[in-house]
């Protein structure tokens, strides 16, 4: 029995049953290549899902991790540590916001956003302000898999299961401002969008759409809530996809990238929000602790010293502009679209998106599809150009070849009726 079966014989017996993992043992990595135990090397265009930003193995991450694991790893909230105060000064000036609250997940950084809304409702309210509790999600949604973070995610799939999830939730049309009107009213404490859905099928929103949410809440005293959890720490080749569009919302949450693999999200937001916390009503044991805090503070220092930001953006429109010609010769990618390194391919048939991304795996490229027919991109931001010309050319074999078996088949079902 190889090493790999005795691990998923073990899982079988002692791990809830909750992921369907592909038959690999990784065992390291570098670069943007990680590396099985037969010691061959996937270039991984998934990143651990929008979370490796610098790849595997960087120097910076490990030379943090050292030094902080030798000083300090963990001191509870009840303390101060260095780190803090340093990283949510290098936050709140990429983001544009005033104060941080710093967590341990994105779907936890989501549940202290639902909870600013909702303490901040109440505030207004008790200064007379004519506000509910409700909050509008948009179809499409993905926010994460707690019960306030599943409420406002729109498929029933993750929330059936669960019921009754948390109440006051309604979801809005994606894109569709006319229906963002008709279910906005004072009842209204949040809207809560993705400039960019990711488990959505990296779905773009449009200027006046987020525009539109933005003017609303502000009729009100609603908050505009942006979940950067996958979008967001230099993917789309800004600090957060919002600022693509030029519009500022109330509060923000980051995660997944923030601290280049080490568990770490955040909640920002401005002082006008602020205020509605005060001691005791919100915390956590180990969000914001000092090794997660010296990991994040490398990474953003990293990101800005390398010129990360430009290189996604180039490297990723470079990227969309191989897949469009790859659409050019094969009508089975219907869209291509992203920003920065946060690309998507959207096919015609789910059959073909499962066929593909198990077609990549052989070929040792790591891809997912989300929403079924949409191939989802999530590189490390140091993918380079070569990379890229890899992944176009194994595509374009695979679609090759299906569209070659395809006709095939039909070639013999042709013959068969004669």
């Amino acid at each position: 029995m190889t090493k790999l079966d005795q691990i998923r014989a073990a899982e079988s017996r002692l791990l809830l049953s909750t992921y369907d993992r592909n038959p690999l043992l990784f065992v390291g990595g570098e670069g943007v290549h990680i590396i099985d135990e037969q010691g061959d090397r996937y270039l991984d265009l998934l990143s651990g899902i929008g979370v490796n930003a610098l790849g595997y193995n960087h120097p910076v991450i490990v030379e943090a991790i050292a030094r902080q694991s030798k000083a300090l790893i963990h001191t509870s909230n009840l303390y101060f540590h260095e780190g803090g105060a340093e990283l949510a000064l290098l936050l709140t000036e990429r983001t544009g916001l005033d104060r941080c609250f710093f967590a341990n997940t994105g779907t936890e950084a989501w549940e202290g956003a639902m909870k600013l809304a909702r303490a901040h409702a109440g505030v207004l309210r008790s200064e007379g302000v004519n506000i509910g509790t409700k909050f509008l999600a948009l179809e499409q949604s993905f926010h994460g898999r707690t019960f306030g973070s599943m409420a406002t995610t729109y498929k029933d799939k993750y929330r059936e299961p669960f019921a009754p999830v948390v109440p006051g939730v309604e979801f809005v049309r994606f894109n569709d401002v006319a229906d963002l009107r008709a279910k906005f009213s004072n009842e209204v404490c949040a809207i809560l969008v993705e400039s960019i859905q990711g488990e959505g099928g990296v779905r773009p929103m449009t200027q006046e759409f987020l525009a539109e949410a933005r003017a609303l809440a502000s009729s009100t005293g609603a908050l505009l809530i942006a979940d950067e959890i996958q979008c967001g720490m230099g993917r789309t080749g800004k600090w957060c996809a919002y600022q693509h569009y030029g519009i500022q919302p109330d509060v923000t949450t980051l995660a997944k990238p923030l601290a280049g693999g080490i568990p770490m999200g955040a909640v920002l937001c401005t002082e006008e929000v602020a205020r509605s916390f005060h001691p005791g009503m919100h915390g956590t044991t180990f969000g914001g602790g000092p090794l997660a805090c010296a990991v994040a503070i490398a990474v953003i220092g990293e990101i800005e010293k390398t010129g990360l930001l430009a290189h996604a953006t180039e490297v990723g429109d470079y990227f969309q502009e191989q897949l469009r010609g790859l659409a050019k010769r094969h009508e089975a990618i219907v869209d291509v679209r992203g920003k920065g390194l946060m690309v998507a391919a959207e096919l015609d048939s789910a059959e073909l998106a499962k066929l593909a991304v198990a077609e990549m795996l052989k070929r040792r490229i790591l891809i997912n599809c989300t929403s079924e027919t949409v191939l989802r991109f999530l590189p490390p931001y140091i993918l380079e150009r070569s990379h890229v010309d890899t992944t176009i050319a194994a595509l374009d074999e695979i679609f090759t070849e299906y569209a070659a078996a395809q006709g095939a088949a039909a070639t013999a079902g042709g013959h068969t009726r004669g």
